[in-house]
């Protein structure tokens, strides 16, 4: 009864400059990230309402060996989150919360590991390699799937970086993001504004 959301939101996207223009010229389409560390699972990953956060993810990434971004951009997009998993709701936080209770079961009667978050480096303390949680968002979408339910878009916020002061609740890279599985959500794009003064 209460958990629509918002119709649309804005979402920017980090990449490179070539594809972009790709993209805006409908020459290609945003590429879903399919990695097992991504961690909201399978998706075309975007910064909601934060431009400078995907900027900077564009200007790092670039910087990384063997990185497909020579020209660090941001490309907008206008998105519908159709039917999503919003892990800002509590009913989705509380089944996410009991899928973990069936995978980890499930990994267990076939013997196997259960994956774990882990940080990519010695000095990444962020943890931002979350096998775990990309492993769960899986098995949750498989779970929904069962019941006839298909989720189009994940969004969730993510506590990341320094404290902005002494013993702050918030840091410097505070964000929410979504991973949108069915590319449809994807209403138009644009080239973001500068700001005119």
């Amino acid at each position: 009864m209460y958990s629509s959301k918002p119709t649309l939101v804005y979402g920017f996207h980090g990449l490179d400059r070539s594809v972009a223009y790709k993209i805006l010229n409908q020459e290609d389409d945003f590429k879903h990230s399919n990695n097992d560390y991504d961690w909201l699972g399978d998706g075309v990953y975007f910064w909601e309402n934060n431009y400078f956060r995907a900027k900077e993810y564009a200007e790092i990434a670039s910087k990384r060996k063997n990185s497909n971004i020579k020209e660090p951009f941001v490309l907008g997009a206008i998105i519908d989150l159709g039917n999503c998993l919003d892990l800002l709701d509590q009913k989705y936080i509380d089944f996410l919360a009991q899928t973990y209770i069936y995978f980890k079961n499930d990994l267990e009667s076939q013997g196997l590991p259960l994956p774990e978050n882990s940080p990519f480096g010695p000095h990444d303390f962020d943890f931002k390699k979350r096998d775990l949680d990309c492993a769960v968002i899986r098995y949750a979408h498989k779970l929904a799937e069962r019941e006839g339910v298909i989720f189009d878009s994940v969004r969730a916020a993510f506590w990341e970086g320094e404290e902005i002061y002494p013993g702050a609740g918030f840091r410097q890279g505070n964000h929410i993001q979504i991973a949108i599985r069915n590319l449809e959500c994807i209403k138009g794009v644009f080239l973001p504004r500068k700001k005119h003064k």
